[in-house]
């Protein structure tokens, strides 16, 4: 069961139902898994375009998936991942719920971006099968998976994890439990400090995203990333360095303050640092 049908959660239900997994979509609003659902046909369909899977593939994973707004549900599941808000009161509030409902069995991940998984696996009794499965966005594109351990994940536990990642045709990669993990206590930073460069008069985003894409070869620039993720998702993850650390070069930007402040979060709003139609 995968919980959450935003943008993350019907991605990494249509990775592991195109690979031949049951799975059960589940969120608290209908309306959000009939948008999810209509995502995942739309990539499908785009991928029978392309010629990349066949129209029976498609017909195949779209009968792996079914919805649910009953998260009782996953009281027959092996694995459920969470891929609710980035907030840690609801990520611990799923997975105490989960613990109740689903069997011994069942490994409990989250797909949490920045959140330390010892801390969510401390509301369960079964800390030694809660894991961090970060899936990249978009999910049916992107290569990586970074595994979180927590503090008492097992081994068991792990390799199940890694071997259903790789089943994904997904590549795992093993990460300790700190704050950001590694993607984001790296991509982060930088993002932040892209923006201190506009907020210091430094250079225009288009600027910095030019010499970012020439100079250092990345296909996106950091502002047209931040854009992309969400500045509100940016600044959040920031706060977790942050306060994780207790080290001032993870101080978010004022500039990305005043953005989220005023609603400027990106693509999703229309605004961020570069203005975008519907």
């Amino acid at each position: 069961m995968v919980i959450g049908a935003g943008q993350m959660g019907a991605g990494i239900a249509q990775v592991f139902a195109q690979t031949g997994f049951e799975v059960k979509l589940n969120d608290i609003a209908e309306q959000s898994l009939e948008k999810g659902i209509a995502t995942i046909e739309k990539n499908l369909s785009r991928s029978v375009k392309k010629e990349r899977i066949t129209e029976q593939e498609k017909s195949d994973t779209i009968n792996n998936l079914t919805t649910t707004t009953n998260i009782e549900d996953a009281k027959d599941r092996d694995l459920v991942i969470e891929a609710v808000v980035e907030n840690m009161d609801v990520k611990t509030k799923v997975f105490s719920q989960l613990d109740e409902i689903t069997p011994e069995h069942t490994i409990l991940a989250s797909n949490t971006s920045s959140l330390p998984i010892t801390e969510i696996a401390a509301v369960t009794n079964r800390p030694e099968k809660v894991i961090g499965m970060h899936f990249m966005n978009p999910v049916p594109v992107m290569k990586l998976v970074e595994i979180i351990r927590g503090l008492a994940t097992s081994d068991e536990t792990y390799k199940t994890i890694e071997d259903a990642t790789k089943s994904l045709n997904k590549t795992p990669v093993e990460v300790n439990d700190f704050p950001g993990f590694v993607s984001n206590r790296v991509l982060m930073p930088m993002i932040n400090e892209a923006i201190y460069t506009v907020y210091e008069g430094v250079a225009t985003p288009e600027s910095v995203d030019e010499v970012m894409k020439l100079g250092m070869n990345h296909p996106m620039g950091p502002l047209t990333l931040a854009d992309f993720i969400g500045l509100d998702t940016c600044l959040y993850i920031m706060e977790v360095l942050y306060e994780g650390f207790g080290d001032s070069k993870y101080r978010p930007c004022p500039l990305l303050r005043k953005y989220v402040k005023a609603g400027w979060l990106g693509r999703k709003t229309g605004r961020g640092f570069y203005v975008y139609d519907n």
